[in-house]
């Protein structure tokens, strides 16, 4: 018998010896490791028994042996052996594999069921995220399939899908309405376009959180336009959508395409601006002022002679322009972009050279094009030379033609002029002259600042108002360094600057685009070197943020109309406003968290987060940092590492003012002040 035993073990270590041991208690392996099974037991070795091998047997369904393991030989270790285990026992999950073999098999309907909301919640999602038609949910295969994944469930019948998709449609406009109801400032774009002998229009908004500069939007309208698109109505459908949101005094710009329609829309019921193009609209129409001349008839006399009878139908059906109300209308600045790159461009043929040489070298792109899109046997023999396929420019795409020429001279750069020549020669296309080709390499190097800054402005998430003038800025300067180096594309050179100067001219000298420019931590202002343009930029900033130190000091005190009305006149609001600017100019930093999180931030600034009489010390060095920075080494407020007040201080009184302890008053001032240059950043990356 003592032979068979042993047998048995020796024939079960060696197949153990075999396979992967895995601890049945994880838990337990700081004490424990498992060697192997007998029988119906696990065999575990006691770690703390180390350099003595001592093996103990523990039963497969209970470890309690090894407890009384640690109770006898190792009762220091007790407290924490009970607590490992009683931590496994509350985090025990599904996760977790019992070696033991189950009891009770899984039967099939004893799987895990799902409620009917829950497949309809689900199909819902499917059909929307989806954009499915509802009678999807009435074809057969459709039913067979949430059928067969959860059976003894029904499907919704199309009316249902519709009914809750429009109550989801209604939830989530309401949700939305009341997030826009707290958001300040809010930019839109608008576009409408045509398909399946319809026509549409969308509206889209856009705004930023102002605690996390986080930006946000939402689709406001997609929906079907009805009649001709012209600007009366586009005019109307857009006020109708400004109305239904509640959104129409918070609208700083709408940006479009630079249609005749929505041009002449803005041009005729939107604010004036000086990028609209304005242009008078019924002048002459008012009636004149008669300079008080009939103020002395006295009143029966106004009633008996001095009336006019009008016709009231004609009054009515005057148009006074006044039916709608838009806001400012910004013109798109990558369609303007692209105007320049084609249209624009294409002036360059009116020098006779360049004409003769640009058009010799597209009609022999253009055969190469044809031919590699209609036949599959060119595009064979153009992979097989060139390995790489050409790229067909398309006339609504922006940057393709620089594209397709962009690839014609990389497979000419590294595969070299034969492999062209091979491919023409074949396809019997003309084939290309040294000097076509190096027309080609120029227009590529030519026309690739214009491709960057087109991908630049049509960025989807980190691109702001504030970038449109410091890149086109830098694009013109760009183009102007190649016109000096150019041999061929002179003149192309010379239409594209002056496409920039005729379509972003006033843009590029707008106040309030610089601003925003400046108030781009990226930029600042270190993208020019013109210092008119700078000053205007600055004294814009300057001016908003006094307009809105008064405005805050009037709607927090409790004076009297007087002193409300002569709070402008207090010395300090020009020079406070000033050191501002020029901490955030100062400020290293080139990313949103200079006036976020950082020195400037307005966390930094809660006097809730430490008050003065419970953090005296901190509240005295965010001051120190913010107000003025005369007489420090670094301008930076992010950076508090100032000497103390003693060191700079070269009287009593300016001793006193630097270590003075801010009031509560005073920090909400202050916070007030850095948060009007968030504001101002909110308002630039529109």
């Amino acid at each position: 018998m003592a032979q068979q035993s042993t047998s048995e073990e020796i024939g079960s270590q060696g197949d153990q010896s075999t396979l992967t041991l895995i601890h049945p208690w994880p838990y337990l392996e700081e004490f424990f490791e498992m060697v192997g099974c007998k029988n119906s037991s696990f065999r575990m070795r006691c770690k703390l028994c180390a350099p003595k091998y001592h093996e103990l047997m523990a039963f497969k369904n209970s470890p309690s042996n090894l407890k009384k393991h640690i109770e006898k030989k190792h009762s220091t270790h007790l407290e924490k052996y009970t607590q490992l285990t009683s931590a496994a026992l509350k985090r025990k999950s599904s996760t977790e594999v019992s070696l033991a073999p189950s009891s009770k098999q899984t039967k099939l309907w004893e799987t895990r069921r799902v409620s009917q909301a829950s497949v309809d919640k689900v199909v819902l999602q499917f059909i929307v995220q989806g954009l499915h038609p509802p009678h999807i949910v009435q074809q057969q295969g459709f039913i067979e399939l949430v059928q067969h994944l959860q059976p003894n469930t029904n499907v919704m019948t199309r009316n249902t899908v519709v009914n809750k998709v429009t109550k989801a449609s209604v939830d989530m406009k309401s949700k939305l309405k009341a997030v826009l109801s707290e958001t300040e400032f809010i930019a839109t774009t608008t576009d409408c376009w045509t398909a399946h002998r319809r026509s549409f229009i969308g509206v889209t908004a856009h705004w930023f959180n102002p605690q996390t500069m986080q930006r946000s939007c939402a689709a406001l309208a997609c929906k079907q336009l009805k009649g001709s698109h012209n600007f009366s109505t586009l005019a109307g459908a857009l006020n109708d959508i400004h109305t239904e949101f509640n959104i129409r005094e918070k609208i700083v710009r709408t940006t479009t395409d630079n249609g005749s329609n929505f041009l002449k829309a803005f041009r005729v019921y939107g604010q004036t601006d000086k990028n609209n193009n304005p242009e008078p609209v019924g002048e002459g129409d008012g009636e004149e002022d008669d300079g008080g001349q009939n103020d002395d008839y006295d009143e029966e006399e106004e009633s008996v002679e001095g009336v006019e009878f009008v016709d009231t139908g004609a009054l009515l059906d005057e148009n006074d322009y006044l039916e709608y109300q838009l806001p400012k209308h910004h013109r798109c600045a990558c369609h303007l972009l692209n105007l320049v790159s084609t249209v624009d461009a294409s002036k360059a043929e009116v020098n006779p050279l360049y004409k003769r040489l640009s058009r010799s070298t597209f009609a022999k792109c253009s055969s190469l094009w044809n031919k590699s899109s209609r036949s599959t046997t060119a595009s064979e023999v153009i992979e097989h030379h060139c390995k790489l396929q050409l790229v067909r420019p398309v006339a609504t795409r922006w940057n393709s033609l620089f594209s397709a020429v962009e690839r014609i001279v990389r497979i000419t750069r590294e595969q070299g002029e034969g492999a062209l020549a091979a491919v023409c020669s074949e396809l019997d296309t003309p084939k290309f002259t040294p000097v076509e080709l190096a027309f080609l390499a120029e227009y590529a190097k030519t026309m690739s600042p214009v491709a960057k800054a087109l991908d630049v402005l049509q960025g989807e998430t980190s691109v702001q108002m504030g970038w449109l003038v410091p890149t086109i800025t830098l694009l013109r300067t760009k183009l102007q360094h190649l016109h000096v180096a150019s041999k061929f594309c002179e003149p192309l050179i010379a239409a594209l600057l002056s496409g920039l100067e005729k379509r972003f001219g006033e843009m590029l000298a707008d106040p309030e685009m610089i601003a925003a420019a400046i108030l781009v931590p990226k930029f600042k202002t270190c993208w020019t070197s013109d210092k008119n343009i700078l000053k205007l930029g600055l004294d814009y900033i300057r001016s908003h943020l006094d307009c809105q130190a008064e405005s805050h000091i009037s709607e927090g005190s409790q004076s009297s109309e007087e002193e409300d009305f002569f709070c402008s006149l207090k010395k300090t609001s020009h020079l406070e406003t000033t050191q501002q600017l020029d901490a955030y100019l100062g400020c290293p930093g080139d990313t949103v968290e200079v006036t976020n999180g950082g020195g400037l931030g307005l966390g930094d600034l809660d006097q809730e987060q430490w008050p003065p009489a419970e953090q005296p010390e901190l509240c005295n060095e965010k001051s120190t940092a913010l107000l003025g920075t005369e007489g420090r080494g670094s301008s930076c407020p992010s950076a508090l590492s100032y000497p103390e007040p003693t060191e700079i201080s070269t009287s009593e009184e300016e001793h006193s003012a630097l270590s003075h302890q801010p009031s509560v008053a005073e920090i909400k001032h202050w916070t007030h002040a850095i948060f009007n240059i968030n504001h101002l950043i909110i308002l630039a990356k529109f």
